[in-house]
This record gives structure tokens, C-alpha cells and sequence, in this order.
């Protein structure tokens, strides 16, 4: 099960929005697969660091197009999570 806990969760997103997120509303940002849902990324979190998830949003951020000369790309899109938790729970990623 673990293996799978882990294929959820990618990383944590440690800007000084999500910052501010954690110390006003106990509210963690992390990026998470593509593919995963609320649901797994809310066993997830409760898996890995042993704590009561409360609510989780996702956002998804679109990859944007670059160009170098006449070649034009994409960065590539990401999925976030906002994971809030129960009152008093604390994650130690920093």
C-alpha cells in the first residue's frame, strides 16, 4: 500500500503563498500525480505523515507554451494539491 501512497504524493510546494496557507489555515500544497483523485491523495497524506486530513482541493496548472527560435514546446502541466488539516496536526517538510 505504501508503494502506492507514495506514487500519489510527488512533492511538497514550498512558496510564500503556501507559506502563508500553512500558518493561517494549517493548509499544505503538494504536487500530486495527474491521475490522482481527492481521495487518494487524502489517504495519502493521512498514510505518510500520520495526521486527519479534513479537506483536500486540487488545481491543475496548464503547461505553458515556449519558444526557443522556431521551436515552439510546452512546460510541462502539473496537478496541485491543497491539503487542510485537522486542527492542532502539524507536517514537518521543511
Amino acid at each position: 500500500m505504501s508503494v502506492v501512497l507514495q506514487g500519489v504524493l510527488r512533492r511538497p510546494v514550498i512558496t510564500e503563498k503556501s507559506t502563508a496557507g500553512v500558518e493561517r489555515l494549517n493548509a499544505y500544497v503538494f504536487e500530486v500525480s495527474r491521475a490522482a483523485n481527492k481521495i487518494e491523495i487524502k489517504k495519502a497524506v493521512e498514510g505518510l505523515f500520520s495526521v486527519k486530513v479534513v479537506k483536500v482541493n486540487t488545481r491543475r496548472q496548464w503547461g505553458k507554451a515556449k519558444r526557443m527560435g522556431a521551436i515552439v514546446g510546452h512546460t510541462q502541466s502539473t496537478k496541485e494539491a491543497v491539503v487542510t488539516l485537522r486542527r492542532g496536526d502539524k507536517i514537518d517538510i521543511y
